[in-house]
């Protein structure tokens, strides 16, 4: 089993503030490097999706675009009531975000198609009643069908694939379709005329590992052949995340260096928002051509999850190709990773100390072409925009739209627009419906900062 939340991070959005229930809500940051990190089903009619540059995506859908910045305080504490819930139907699942989890119920083995839509039926009722949320569900006899199904289902369905149909299934679908399966290695097969899961699997072993590595070549074409024995288990917190890619041609150049930098960022950043916490160190790694490793690091004043800063650290850290020889490889990680995240203006975060420089060889270096994950889209990257949690009186006088905010006469609320020396709230909560509006002076003193978690109203356990 496999549920997926749907549009997660927009959802929430709309759940606690229900003006914009039906609105085209996009998730993520409006700087110069902002991402989407989640659109509402109303932004996609127009052609905007996770993981696209906020400008198009605002471009696309137009002047009824809401952007909002992330708030993954709120996010982290609505996943954990939803998983509660599933935890009480499912004894182990294993979470691979804030929004989605594999699950294997002990009382759906050997049990026909009927049963397990009635399980999940019953699951997803569960949550819209006790959330508010509407989440898609997905059965088969391994991960890879169960995770495809789930987002078959999308938005709010199920989708049960009996093992009688398993393989007629999975082999008609697009080849990109397969859990692990990214953007260079979907190319390099379309290349040679792999279009479907069933070409794939047609593939003899010697070809597969010609095309898509020895390493990896052989795990994607069992996975294409039906051939899915993975348990589901609980995770560990992952201590590091990151993103690397090999490149078919070296890098020679700072001017070609940078923007493989940027790419490693974004990708191990978008990871980072759907772990849900912050980070305090930026690692760069680059592979030679000769096969030694450089890494470097660098460790922030406080830990973040913001794009730019982020971005900029790792950026700090190149090292010319021209001096160090021809590249191969680029990666970013982040460690130091925390629930709480501590926010703290860029200039601070962008003059942290010098990187620590390290040097050895390529043993025991992972990866091929650095797109075999099998991340949901709809977890992209994002820059924050904007810190939560409250701050000081003084702070919280400089108003961002999407800012919780709290009023000493019409209690909590959130930053509609601010500018030319006003603030217009929103005041309304998940409990409240849609709430009304009020302009106020930005320097107002009955006008403070609010904590986001306070949008949920929900009642202490």
């Amino acid at each position: 089993m496999h549920l997926d939340m749907d549009a997660f991070f927009a959802s929430v959005e709309e759940l606690t503030r229900p003006t914009l229930h039906g609105r085209p809500v996009l998730v993520g940051g409006a700087g110069g490097r902002g991402v989407v990190a989640g659109a509402s089903y109303a932004a996609r009619v127009h052609g905007a999706f996770s993981a696209m540059p906020m400008h198009q995506a605002r471009r696309l859908v137009g002047a009824q675009a809401v952007v909002l910045p992330p708030r993954g305080s709120v996010y982290r504490v609505v996943s954990e009531r939803i998983f509660a819930l599933v935890r009480e139907a499912v004894g182990v699942i294993e979470m691979l975000s804030f929004d989605e989890a594999f699950a294997e119920p002990e009382s759906l083995a050997g049990a026909g198609a009927d049963t397990a839509r009635e399980f999940a039926e019953d699951v997803r009722s569960r949550i819209r009643d006790e959330v508010g949320l509407a989440a898609s569900v997905g059965f088969g006899s391994g991960k890879q069908i169960a995770k495809i199904a789930s987002g078959m289902a999308k938005p709010d369905g199920v989708m049960v694939i009996s093992p009688s149909r398993e393989l007629a299934f999975l082999h008609a679908l697009p080849v990109r379709k397969l859990w692990g399966i990214g953007p260079v290695s979907g190319d390099r097969l379309a290349r040679l005329g792999i279009d479907t899961i069933g070409d794939l699997a047609a593939l003899s072993e010697l070809e597969i590992a010609s095309v898509l590595g020895a390493t990896s070549g052989p795990a994607l074409h069992r996975l294409a052949q039906g051939i899915d024995d993975r348990p589901v288990a609980e995770r560990a917190a992952a201590k590091q995340i990151s993103a690397e890619t090999t490149f078919p041609h070296d890098i020679v150049s700072m001017g070609a260096l940078r923007p493989a930098i940027d790419r490693s960022a974004t990708d191990a950043h978008r990871r980072l928002l759907a772990d849900g916490r912050g980070a305090r160190t930026v690692v760069l790694k680059l592979r030679r051509a000769d096969m030694s490793i450089l890494t470097r690091s660098s460790t922030l004043s406080a830990a973040t999850s913001d794009i730019d800063a982020l971005a900029a650290v790792a950026q700090r850290m190149a090292l010319d190709p021209e001096a160090v020889g021809p590249i191969r490889l680029v990666g970013v990680g982040y460690s130091g990773l925390t629930d709480v995240e501590q926010y703290a203006l860029f200039d601070e975060l962008a003059t942290a100390g010098a990187p620590v420089v390290a040097a050895h060889d390529g043993s025991g270096d992972i990866d091929g072409s650095g797109d075999i994950d099998g991340d949901d889209p709809d977890r992209a990257i994002a820059d924050t925009g904007s810190a939560e949690g409250t701050g000081s009186a003084a702070a919280s006088r400089e108003w961002s739209t999407g800012h919780d905010v709290r009023h000493r006469r019409y209690g909590h609320g959130w930053v509609q627009g601010a500018g030319h020396g006003v603030v217009t709230v929103r005041f309304e909560t998940r409990s409240t419906g849609p709430g009304p509006a009020h302009t106020f002076a930005a320097d107002d003193p009955d006008l403070d900062r609010a904590d986001p978690l306070d949008s949920l109203d929900w009642p202490q356990p």
